[in-house]
């Protein structure tokens, strides 16, 4: 089995990579294959109808072709002005020109994380209404709120009652894709 991780951020300092890190070192099935991408890697040309006429971005369709090696994704969205940054909406425009169901009905555990007290709450429920339109299938979620209070690198999430959901919820996506 292989899930492949990444956060829906650009950001070389971006907390919801280290939440989707932690996430991911928190499998300890050996079996399970784990790999976290960066999405600078699949930068592509601001999506529009001219730009497409040119052909669609080497980088969406490798993207694309990373996403169908996974058996579930990691996901944990940042937050900008309520939705996701313009990067990733923009790579998941040009995907879904390729192909509308790039997530091919795979699990997809979803996280959001900010330094605020809604833990990126807006951009998690604008990305459960929309993900599922590229076939993601959304099976948990988790917020992690005031990301720098309640997280540390050492020791993962400080907060107890946190913790506990963080775990339950990673517990419940992986009995999905086994």
């Amino acid at each position: 089995m292989k899930i492949i991780g990444f956060a829906g951020s650009t950001s070389s300092k971006s907390i919801n990579k280290k939440l989707v890190q932690y996430t991911l070192n928190q499998i300890e099935n050996e079996s399970v294959e784990k790999e976290l991408i960066d999405l600078n890697n699949f930068k592509c040309p601001i999506f529009n109808v001219d730009e497409e006429e040119n052909g669609y971005p080497e980088n969406a369709k490798l993207f694309i072709d990373k996403l169908s090696e996974a058996d579930g994704f990691v996901v944990s969205m940042a937050e900008h002005n309520g939705s996701y940054p313009a990067e990733v909406k923009n790579l998941f425009d040009w995907c879904s020109r390729i192909e509308v169901g790039f997530f091919k009905e795979k699990a997809m555990f979803l996280m959001s994380s900010s330094p605020g007290g809604y833990g990126g709450g807006n951009v998690l429920e604008a990305a459960k209404k929309q993900l599922p339109k590229f076939k993601a299938d959304i099976t948990e979620t988790f917020k992690l709120p005031s990301f720098n209070e309640n997280f540390s690198i050492q020791t993962g999430i400080k907060d107890n009652e946190l913790s506990q959901a963080h775990k339950q919820s990673l517990k419940s996506f992986l009995a999905n894709i086994e």
